[in-house]
């Protein structure tokens, strides 16, 4: 029997995603797989990682995102010869407890040290050496994390394209999947440039459209709430050295904020559930969040210098959803990294690989304490 243009493969492995989840994964697995990436947008990074707030946080998370970001580390402190500029700035954090809330601060620094022995509680008034804006009378205790980073985002990411094209990989830009169909053995993804791609693997890699993709192969949905978050710059104090000054949240994310050259990135940590979509910033949030960085700091700004919006897609127990659908052959998921998928993406790609090619887990993430049936999508069944 003859095989037709159409039931042979033209390449092995179609991920559908541009983002640091499509790219990085893409780049794992291009070193023994002719890899095609797909992106709707006519650029790549468009909405979610192109917005990321680009801070690498030891302590942030749930323990397997913590697992995962301390496994990236070494990776975006010596990133392979396709990577042309450090990934990694130093910018320490302090997360605060407002009064009544040092008990929670205590007990979520019992829960981080493991992981990170360097994060240290501090006084009130130490806590104000890190941040001089912090009212120390408004708070209980805090947490300082000194070897959390910035990162470049851009380097990181257009890092990992570089190397998946040196790989041989092919990254296609406006060419969203239209329609997906498995015909023996073989997923056809239509686009919207009238194209055709087939593969025995499909990654969905789609972000806050993952489930949309899901969807046209079939497979259950996997509960992805995409939700918004708002961002905007103000001026800094022109007394204050933003140069060595940490990022400074509230335990309870009212807010956060990073300092940024001679401006205040600011976000109140909003989440706000959303369809999948271009994220507009909420004025009201923003405006929130300014009472709430008066009120707990002697920061007065009110001038927005500039504002925006990404979106942070969550499963329910908040832990990226990476492996292959427990019903439909052939379709792998790499979803759900809400709002860590930065600082996750080196260990989370590797994590993934290693799933597609049916090999054990990374031992530096196994020595961690992550399992394969952490992130499995199987686990919402």
């Amino acid at each position: 029997m003859s095989t037709s243009a159409r039931d042979t493969p033209t390449t092995d492995v179609i991920v559908v995603g541009g983002g640091i989840g499509g790219v990085s994964l893409g780049y794992e697995l291009a070193s023994d797989h002719r890899v095609t990436l797909l992106e709707r947008e006519k650029t790549l990074a468009f909405h979610t990682t192109g917005r990321s707030a680009a801070l690498f946080l030891e302590t942030y998370g749930n323990n397997t995102i913590r697992a995962l970001t301390t496994a990236s580390r070494d990776f975006l402190e010596n990133p392979p010869e396709h990577f042309r500029s450090e990934l990694l700035a130093p910018r320490p954090l302090l997360q605060f407890a407002s009064t009544g809330r040092g008990d929670a601060l205590e007990a979520m620094y019992a829960d981080v040290s493991r992981l990170t022995p360097d994060a240290q509680l501090v006084s009130p008034a130490d806590a104000r050496t890190f941040f001089p804006p912090l009212r120390p009378e408004l708070i209980d205790c805090a947490l300082y994390e000194p070897h959390s980073m910035e990162v470049d985002v851009h380097a990181l990411h257009q890092g990992y394209v570089r190397g998946l094209r040196a790989r041989g990989g092919r990254v296609l830009t406006g060419t969203g999947v239209r329609s997906l169909r498995r015909v023996d053995g073989l997923w056809h993804a239509h686009t919207t440039d009238g194209s055709t791609h087939s593969a025995p693997l499909v990654v969905d890699a789609a972000g806050a459209w993952a489930d949309v993709l899901g969807a046209m192969a079939g497979a259950a949905p996997i509960g992805l709430v995409p939700m918004r978050r708002s961002v905007f710059m103000v001026a800094a104090p022109e007394d204050l050295d933003t140069a060595h000054l940490a990022t400074l949240s509230d335990i309870d994310e009212k807010f956060y904020i990073k300092p940024e050259g001679a401006q205040l990135l600011c976000s109140p940590a909003d989440e706000t559930p959303t369809e999948p979509s271009d994220a507009r910033p909420d004025e009201l949030e923003i405006a929130r969040a300014f009472d709430d960085i008066a009120e707990a700091t002697t920061l007065t700004a009110r001038h927005v210098r500039s504002s925006w919006a990404g979106l942070r897609s969550f499963v329910p127990d908040r832990t990226p959803v990476v492996g292959f659908d427990p019903n439909i052959e052939g379709f792998f998921w790499c979803a759900g990294q809400g709002g860590y998928g930065i600082q996750t993406c080196a260990a989370l790609a590797r994590v993934g690989a290693s799933l597609v090619r049916q090999q054990p887990l990374p031992v530096d993430v196994t020595e961690r304490g992550l399992r394969a049936g952490d992130v499995a999508p199987h686990r919402f069944g």
